[in-house]
């Protein structure tokens, strides 16, 4: 077989799964494979984690990726580092253009705090259900990605959670550097702009390319 007709195969799809609205999603992507996020109807948050699969002590940095990248906005070209500055995946497609690194994940705790709510369903929650499968849970928490939300900062510092840029059919895809933990939640957040008071479904497809 040629280079080229290899190259005008398709992709192989490892998985493909439509996330219902609040609920999370967990699998390991293998090195060079490809994960593709799709805010199916727009103004969608994703939640984002992701871990070394053979050591999961090697985690996502929200710190090392800002300072690397001197952005604290994800898109096409952002390498997503660990705490020990490993290349977890790459940022290789993005047709919303912005994603978030600093708000965090909604969760019992800062839903009180910000809105007075108890006992809401929130993505830490669903962080918790997603590690389990995994053997990893409260501790492997960590400042999170958070893609399709737009989070702007002004020149003085404040920051707000504002309406998201993306459109229904947006999407990110993210090539694994290593074989990786990647793990998310759908947000169910109904207090702020995030998910236009909406949330909806998104779609997460691995894909091994030919």
């Amino acid at each position: 077989m040629t280079d080229q007709t290899a190259a005008n195969r398709p992709a192989e799809i490892v998985s493909d799964d439509v996330v219902p609205p609040r609920q999370p999603w967990g699998k390991i992507v293998r090195k060079g494979e490809i994960l593709r996020l799709v805010d199916l109807e727009g103004t969608q948050a994703v939640d984002f984690l992701c871990y070394d699969a053979a050591d999961p002590r090697e985690r996502y940095s929200s710190m090392n990726t800002i300072k690397v990248q001197g952005s604290i906005f994800v898109k096409k070209g952002t390498v997503l580092y660990s705490d020990t500055g490993r290349a977890l995946f790459t940022v290789i497609e993005d047709t919303c253009g912005s994603h978030d690194t600093i708000a965090g994940c909604c969760s019992e705790a800062n839903n009180f705090l910000r809105y007075g709510v108890r006992n809401t369903p929130n993505c830490y929650d669903n962080f918790l259900k997603a590690l389990a499968p995994f053997g990893l849970g409260r501790n492997e928490i960590v400042g999170n990605v958070n893609f399709f939300m737009y989070v702007p900062v002004q020149p003085d510092g404040t920051m707000a959670i504002v309406d998201g840029l993306s459109r229904a059919g947006s999407y990110v895809e993210l090539r694994a550097e290593r074989d990786v933990i990647a793990v998310l939640s759908n947000c169910p957040q109904m207090h702020n702009p995030c998910n236009g008071y909406n949330p909806t479904p998104i779609r997460a497809t691995i894909s091994r390319p030919a």
